[in-house]
């Protein structure tokens, strides 16, 4: 099912951790934003040969939650980094297409479904034989990244690694 090369997350999903995270996601706490940064630098610098990094690359949210929220989450979380791993910051490389429905509403095998063909490359040239850096706050079952990361291929991406900000702990 992934498509996605190798992957990293700075903290797991879970007591305080999971407060912080739906504190900068859904309640404005931006301030938040250079400590998360902190550890998912940290995370990609343990993961991942940072030198190989060619562009940084948000996951997009839908036009409904940038405005509903005023920001992109994940937007800001990958521009501070790129800027910490002295790499290009692509923003807006990836554009989300159709109306799928929100994945947390979603059962774990309805997720990859829902966001099939929901992702497209805007300018292919500035992916194309480039390792990309993806960058989102939450990866639960890997579906979005997974998506994400198909659609990057196709459109030329030799290599794409993610990092995330919290990994979703199932039980």
């Amino acid at each position: 099912m992934y498509e996605i090369d190798d992957a990293a997350s700075a903290v797991r999903f879970e007591c305080e951790t999971r407060e912080m995270v739906n504190g900068f996601k859904f309640r404005d706490r931006i301030w938040l934003r250079d400590d998360f940064v902190d550890w998912m630098e940290a995370a990609a610098r343990t993961r991942f040969d940072v030198a190989s990094i060619d562009a940084v690359v948000a996951i997009p949210t839908t036009l409904s939650h940038r405005i509903n929220r005023g920001y992109d989450q994940s937007a800001l979380l990958a521009a501070a980094l790129a800027r910490r791993l002295d790499r290009v910051f692509l923003n807006r490389a990836l554009a989300r297409i159709g109306h799928p429905k929100r994945q947390s509403s979603l059962a774990e095998e309805e997720r990859a479904e829902n966001v099939k063909g929901t992702f497209a490359v805007r300018e292919p040239s500035l992916v194309r034989g480039r390792t990309i850096l993806l960058v989102d706050d939450i990866m639960t079952t890997g579906s979005t990244l997974s998506e994400c990361a198909k659609t990057l291929r196709a459109a030329g991406a030799w290599r794409v690694w993610s990092v995330t900000l919290a990994r979703s702990v199932r039980t």
